[in-house]
């Protein structure tokens, strides 16, 4: 079997106010047809070939795939170039779907807790950045976009010269080259819309969001501006950040859970029922590393908030053992290689690299640098980010849970892969 993936070099980070979502309201319309193929039949022809698909739509890319006997590998190739270049848009089609992406929004936005949050948070945490839009779009734009609006992010960003075809599994990879420049190789590339930077300004204190929706519990996350993977050579930084993550919450009796959640407080109960960290340092954009935690009966948000920051200052103050970092660096490192037992985790390793302005080549390296990283290194980020002039800290306020409200249905064409169509 194969794993084919075609990733093209756009996603919500290329958007504009006013038409926030284009980039997956177009990876919906992907599936309505070409002058050759008619609305829904790629999907149709996938599966009578014994294949499954699905697409993702993010911040960074939009990426379609397929799982396919690798006889049938030339087929999806032609379909795929086919949508690439022929894509059909009609009212008739794009008014119904943009239905089916709202609803998608209730469902995944408007109605979790946490997402709404986490939502409001980037929303406080970027001032320039386009990764203060949600990639499913803000609902005022969504109203108002048209089917030109999606026929136009097709015609800017939908081309060869800005796409990426990986394939996975047992490959040939004479005979994938020779399928992909029999259907991709006919097409012709375009001028690509420039690309602007926005950086973003200097933040001046710490900023406080309060979200009120309806929850069991209270939540809070602390969000840090924190520098992303561009060099993989020179950055330290991104390294010894992913690796101070894993000290916290990397592994079972990572410093976090053994703390906060099996630890006990003075009243011989648990602080925490759940707390996290998260580093991810391959985004077009700024990263952000998170800490979050759902407080134990009996305590608030604040005290997690407080405890999560003291563990930070703990590791400025203190610094982490070579012990302690050895065992940890193991975990990343093996956490990696196992993404790589499956097929398509294979793919989206190489795909992410090739999307966030780094190599399919530099993987094995960056594991190396990983490997790597000394105690020193990790105090020092642990100094020089985690200050109250890069923090966002969102709480959210619980609010009472209608029993009698109906829960949604699902949107059809959710699955549990990708996005939706």
């Amino acid at each position: 079997m194969y794993k084919r993936q075609v990733w093209y070099h756009a996603g919500s980070i290329d958007e504009h106010n006013g038409t926030t979502g284009v980039a997956h309201m177009l990876e919906h319309m992907m599936f309505k047809g070409t002058r050759a193929v008619g609305p829904g039949e790629f999907s149709r022809r996938v599966a009578a070939l014994g294949g499954r698909e699905n697409a993702m739509t993010t911040r960074d890319f939009t990426m379609y795939f397929q799982q396919i006997e690798k006889s049938h590998l030339a087929d999806v190739m032609a379909l795929e170039a086919d949508r690439m270049a022929n894509l059909q848009l009609t009212d008739k089609e794009f008014k119904p779907e943009m239905n089916v992406v709202k609803e998608e929004r209730r469902m995944r936005i408007d109605d979790s807790a946490r997402a709404t949050v986490y939502e409001q948070m980037l929303a406080a945490l970027f001032n320039a950045a386009p990764y203060r839009n949600p990639t499913i779009g803000w609902p005022s734009d969504l109203d108002t976009m048209t089917v030109q609006d999606a026929q136009d992010w097709y015609h800017k960003w939908y081309a060869p010269n800005n796409a990426t075809v990986v394939v996975t599994g047992d490959v040939n990879p004479d005979e994938v080259f020779r399928q992909a420049q029999r259907t991709y190789g006919k097409l012709k590339p375009h001028a690509l819309p420039r690309r602007y930077a926005q950086d973003e300004p200097k933040q001046v204190g710490v900023k406080r969001i309060w979200v009120k929706a309806p929850a069991e519990n209270p939540y809070v996350v602390l969000a840090y501006k924190a520098p992303p993977l561009r060099d993989v050579e020179k950055d330290v930084d991104p390294y010894a950040l992913e690796v101070l993550s894993a000290v916290l919450d990397g592994y079972d009796n990572a410093r976090l859970p053994n703390l906060l959640v099996k630890g006990k407080d003075e009243k011989g109960g648990r602080l925490a029922d759940d707390v996290n960290a998260g580093y991810d340092g391959m985004n077009r954009g700024p990263s952000i590393f998170l800490l979050d935690g759902v407080p134990a009966d009996g305590h608030t948000t604040a005290e997690i908030e407080q405890a999560l920051r003291a563990q930070i200052d703990r590791i400025a103050r203190d610094g982490v053992t070579e012990a302690e970092l050895k065992r940890v660096k193991a975990q990343v490192v093996a956490a990696q290689i196992y993404k790589r037992d499956s097929v398509f985790g294979q793919g989206m390793e190489i795909g992410m690299a090739e999307m966030t302005g780094l190599s399919w080549r530099d993987l094995d390296r960056m594991l190396e640098k990983i490997k790597s990283v000394t105690p020193a290194q990790v105090q020092q980020v642990a100094k020089t980010y985690f200050t109250e002039d890069n923090l966002v800290v969102a709480t959210l306020l619980p609010q009472p849970i209608d029993p009698n409200k109906p829960a949604r249905k699902p949107v059809p064409g959710m699955r549990e892969e990708g996005g939706l169509r």
